[in-house]
């Protein structure tokens, strides 16, 4: 049986603006498993991303507990890599430069075979000299994750890393993570405001409730249907999440009412 890996415990988090409280996460609880890939889904502005910067160590929280193997975060970590919405990939620097920019303090070979290991890993390989510009989008999305997994992290956490890319580049962005996550098993936590992404990647998904961010609900999403779009399963479960959205939005309107 897995091992508890991540721990958040009556976790609180607000910002000051115009030196006004604003409450931004709320009595967060949650408990993941070393392998598991976990998806949080809720509106733009309920605090997910907030919450994945807390995990990596970029934010800090005013009340609560957050620990990673039993040892509170206090930081960033090479045990948890970030990928972004956008790949912020240094423009001066080939892509075989950028994914190997955090491998500072190993010998040079070592460094060149993890580099190459890992960019045959996300399929870039013939693409190692080129530069962030002259990659599509999904490729270049491609490399930040590389970018991600190449100090081989307990936990990768990606913040809304497809919702730049098309439709179709989306779609096979998805299955590519999934591989990764297959073959690696490294622990994946993926923030999305898309409901069908979610309920695709999530072996559960966490449904977040309009600022200040609440988990309304945890959904065991792992089922044999659940990655198969079109299945009995995919559709009970992605409607299974639209509905606490759509109570949400009624309680507006008869409160506005």
């Amino acid at each position: 049986m897995a091992e508890d890996l991540l721990k958040i415990e009556g976790l609180y988090k607000h910002f000051l603006v115009d030196k006004k409280r604003v409450e931004i996460l709320k009595n967060i609880n949650l408990t993941i498993k070393e392998g598991e890939f976990i998806t949080i889904v809720g509106h733009s502005g309920c605090g997910k991303s907030t919450l994945l910067k807390i995990i990596a160590g970029l934010v800090d929280y005013q009340n609560g507990r957050v620990t990673n193997n039993g040892v509170p975060i206090s930081g960033p970590d090479i045990d948890r890599g970030m990928v972004f919405q956008e790949h912020r990939l240094l423009p001066w620097l080939s892509i075989k430069d950028n994914i190997g920019f955090g491998l500072t303090s190993i010998p040079k070979q070592q460094k060149d075979k993890i580099v190459s290991d890992i960019i045959n890993l996300v399929k870039l390989d013939g693409f190692e000299n080129v530069y962030p510009h002259q990659l599509s989008g999904g490729m270049a999305q491609r490399a930040a994750i590389a970018r991600g997994l190449v100090t081989n992290p307990k936990i990768l956490l990606l913040d809304e890393p497809f919702g730049a890319l098309d439709a179709l580049t989306r779609i096979q962005m998805q299955k590519e993570i999934l591989k990764i996550w297959e073959k690696e098993k490294t622990t994946m936590i993926l923030v999305t405001h898309d409901i069908d992404e979610a309920v695709y990647l999530g072996q559960r998904v966490v449904v977040m409730s309009a600022r200040p961010g609440e988990i309304k609900s945890v959904i065991d999403a792992d089922t044999n249907g659940s990655r198969i779009r079109g299945s009995v399963d995919f559709a009970f479960l992605t409607n299974k999440v639209y509905q606490y959205f759509f109570e949400e939005e009624k309680q507006e309107v008869e409160y506005s009412i």
